[in-house]
Order: structure tokens, then sequence, then C-alpha cells
């Protein structure tokens, strides 16, 4: 499930979920992009050992490795959205800065 929301995250640059979720997803974000401004074979390969889609792989060597290429971290943030109507918990939206 975290995979796939991590894979969500790359690809459309946004998802809503719960903020427990959300904060644990981050920092597998924040590690992978991290992992990807470094354009090499080995990067490539564990990239893939995470993210099953190729151009979420893609994405992350070709589009956000050099966006993020000056930056030291902090590539997503977390909103809060309010509280879920069913069960009320708490809804966040986790989304990539724009730079």
């Amino acid at each position: 499930m975290l995979r796939n929301l991590v894979q969500s995250v790359i690809l459309y640059e946004r998802v809503n979920t719960t903020l427990p979720k959300a904060k644990v997803v981050r920092s597998m974000v924040e590690k992978l992009i991290t992992t990807g401004r470094k354009k090499t074979l080995v990067s490539r390969r564990a990239l893939s050992r995470v993210l099953t889609i190729e151009s979420a792989v893609n994405k992350v060597l070709e589009e956000l490795g050099p966006r993020y290429a000056e930056r030291k971290g902090g590539y997503t943030r977390i909103i809060k959205l309010g509280r879920r109507v069913g069960d009320g918990a708490d809804i966040a939206q986790l989304q990539l800065i724009k730079e």
C-alpha cells in the first residue's frame, strides 16, 4: 500500500491520504528523490527495487532529480485538509514542492 502511495506521489505530484500515512510516505519519497539526483545505473536499480512502474523511475531520474539538484532536502510538503466524514481520521495532502 505504501509503495503505491509513493508511486502516486511521484507520478501525480500530489495525493490525498491520512496524516499518519502521509508522514511515512514523505520520508520514502524524499529518500527516492535524493537517490535519483545522481543519474547512474546504480541509482536506477535502487529506484527499480522500490518503484514497480518504469515511468515512475524515469520521472525521478529525468525530471525530479534535476529539478531538486540544488536543494539539500525537503522536496515535499504536507497540508492538513481536515477530518474524514466516515471515521474522523485526519486527512492530509502530500505534494511535491514546485521549483
